[in-house]
């Protein structure tokens, strides 16, 4: 984590404040847990793997973990009823596959839906209903929740979807003074994008630096989007003075149209 991601952040602003990140054993969610942590809050991490959670949980005393699958309705209502009220809800939990559309089996389609969006459903719904008034719901989405990429459709409706969820909610939740947003990062700097190149690799034959470069191409900056880059942007959104910014859906993309 870059250690200017809360140089702004006064750390009695997120004093006692209580944080939930799905998908918190890795990449943006494991940059944001510390940084959450690091700005005064008490953060639970979730995801499918013990092992990457309590991993990340050693960085910080603040951080705690339970193991819960955001695509399970079960899991995320009993982690949210053992968590009791919470302040910051970011659903950042995600997946990704490729493939042409005409060799899209339907499988593959369902699960990029379920866990993408289905699984950011059920992470806002549970967690909008144990939310303080004035509290912060954030979804991690994606550029491809803002155009299109080829060989990742299934990815791109539900992160189009998410958006759309995002958007829908805010306008419910306004009179509480609740914000709800989306993050779209562009190609970024995870283990995520990692199997992503060890994809293009294995289907197409190119070099993992040609394939990171090609990744790389999409950004008018010329490199990767930094996760921490994509933690500061949710810092703000849970500051004091971001209250009026709801139902957006934020690009953080080096300027990719």
């Amino acid at each position: 984590m870059s250690d200017d991601v809360n140089e702004n952040m006064n750390e009695s602003e997120m004093q006692g404040k209580r944080v939930v990140i799905t998908g918190g054993g890795s990449g943006i969610g494991a940059d944001m847990a510390q940084a959450f942590a690091e700005a005064g809050a008490a953060v639970t991490i979730t995801g499918r793997r013990g092992a990457a959670l309590e991993a990340v949980a050693k960085g910080h005393p603040n951080v705690s973990t339970a193991v819960a699958d955001v695509t399970s309705e079960a899991d995320m209502i009993a982690l949210f009823e053992r968590l009791g009220e919470v302040d910051i809800v970011i659903a950042n939990a995600g997946a990704a596959d490729s493939a042409p559309l005409s060799r899209t089996s339907l499988a593959q389609w369902q699960r990029m839906l379920e866990v993408n969006l289905t699984g950011v459903f059920l992470t806002l719904r549970e967690g909008l209903r144990h939310l303080n008034d004035g509290g912060r719901l954030i979804a991690v989405a994606s550029t491809a929740g803002l155009k299109g990429y080829a060989y990742v459709a299934p990815y791109c409706a539900a992160k189009h979807g998410v958006v759309g969820l995002v958007r829908a909610l805010a306008r419910e939740t306004a009179g509480r003074d609740i914000t709800v947003n989306a993050l779209c990062p562009g190609f970024t700097d995870t283990p995520l994008l990692e199997a992503s190149i060890a994809n293009v690799v294995d289907k197409t034959g190119q070099s993992p630096e040609q394939a990171r470069a090609h990744f790389q191409s999409t950004n008018p900056t010329g490199r990767l989007i930094r996760p921490a880059e994509v933690t500061a942007t949710a810092l703000w959104l849970c500051g004091p003075h971001s209250g009026a910014i709801t139902g957006q859906a934020i690009s953080i993309s080096g300027g990719e149209a």
